[in-house]
């Protein structure tokens, strides 16, 4: 199986001005075509081949894993996203982030604070277990709950390149500002409880 980038719900410039036309062009269309590329070579001709990517994530480790969970990682950080987004949860998971942390308000202040506060690059996570319950990860570099047993609901990307054409180094701004195109409409389809 060869892997390809898919296409975007939206056209380059839908996400301004919280996430640029530049932005998508490089974090998008360059880096993660080079996730992408990479995969392919490393997987033609091997046992994963005509694996899942999702299978891949859970059964390599190194470059592999790294390739296999930055692809998966970026296409499911950008589908999150619209212009058209349902600014805040209903119904179960709406419940549930309640339960957990009181208000949407508060639940976002702390996936903030971790996203900002992780050192380095990776990924803050809103994940579910088999349970329903949820969790917030911070995972340094490709890191994935999948790996984990869990159930990623919604992902913010904390490297460089994800923010720093539009903000330079606030990664704080940054992550504030995405919650204005997070279509929890798409977090709540990958909620199944």
């Amino acid at each position: 199986m060869k892997y390809t980038l898919p296409v975007l719900p939206y056209e380059d410039d839908a996400l301004e001005p919280i996430i640029s036309r530049e932005t998508i062009e490089v974090h998008y269309r360059r880096h993660e075509q080079n996730y992408l590329n990479k995969l392919n070579d490393m997987i033609a001709g091997t046992r994963y081949e005509d694996m899942l990517l999702t299978d891949i994530i859970r059964s390599s480790e190194a470059s592999l894993f790294n390739n296999a969970a930055q692809a998966w990682n970026h296409i499911f950080y950008f589908k999150t996203f619209s212009p058209n987004a349902q600014h805040h949860p209903k119904g179960r998971l709406a419940d549930a982030i309640n339960r957990h942390w009181e208000t949407f308000e508060n639940f976002c202040d702390v996936f903030v604070q971790m996203g900002t506060s992780l050192f380095g690059s990776g990924w803050v996570w809103l994940c579910s277990d088999e349970n329903g319950h949820l969790h917030i990860r911070a995972e340094s570099n490709a890191g994935n709950p999948l790996v984990e047993g869990l159930t990623p609901l919604l992902a913010f990307d904390v490297w460089e390149h994800a923010y720093y054409i539009d903000y330079r180094n606030r990664r704080d701004d940054h992550l504030r500002r995405l919650w204005q195109i997070v279509d929890w409409r798409k977090v709540e389809e990958r909620y199944n409880f």
